[in-house]
């Protein structure tokens, strides 16, 4: 199979919410779409929509750039939002710094990194405080 690019633009959280999870049901539905293997595409559909919600809640929104091989599917999220101060303690279950609203809409329980890591199979994170982050993951065929 030849390589497929896909480009998504992730919007706020404070813009629209609703939006939130688009781009990885337009994912899903593109590996269902070419006969990609279940098991992969169930891991691709979880990695990516904790991902997409990460960046709408905390960054503001930013993009994601997924790329599809037989042999893998690699997700970079983009974003250029406040970075992680602490990437150890972002990755440990529970740890939350969704704002209360969001916590109310049953969102910021602070599963998405370690869902992230638990469903792909790398992940890796590159941030700056200030700047943004980058995380780029990984779900092999």
């Amino acid at each position: 199979m030849a390589g497929l690019r896909l480009t998504y633009d992730i919007p706020s959280a404070d813009d629209d919410f609703t939006r939130a999870g688009e781009a990885s049901g337009s994912v899903k539905k593109k590996l269902r779409q070419i006969g990609y293997n279940p098991e992969a595409i169930r891991k691709v559909s979880i990695a990516m929509y904790e991902g997409e919600i990460n960046v709408a809640i905390h960054a503001g929104g930013g993009e994601a750039i997924v790329e599809i091989s037989s042999d893998a599917v690699t997700m970079k999220l983009i974003d250029h939002g406040p970075g992680i101060a602490d990437v150890e303690k972002a990755m440990q279950e529970g740890w939350s710094t969704a704002p209360e609203a969001v916590r109310n809409l049953g969102f910021g329980a602070g599963m998405g990194l370690p869902n992230m890591k638990k469903y792909t199979d790398s992940m890796d994170i590159e941030t700056e405080v200030g700047k943004g982050t980058t995380i780029t993951m990984v779900v092999k065929a």
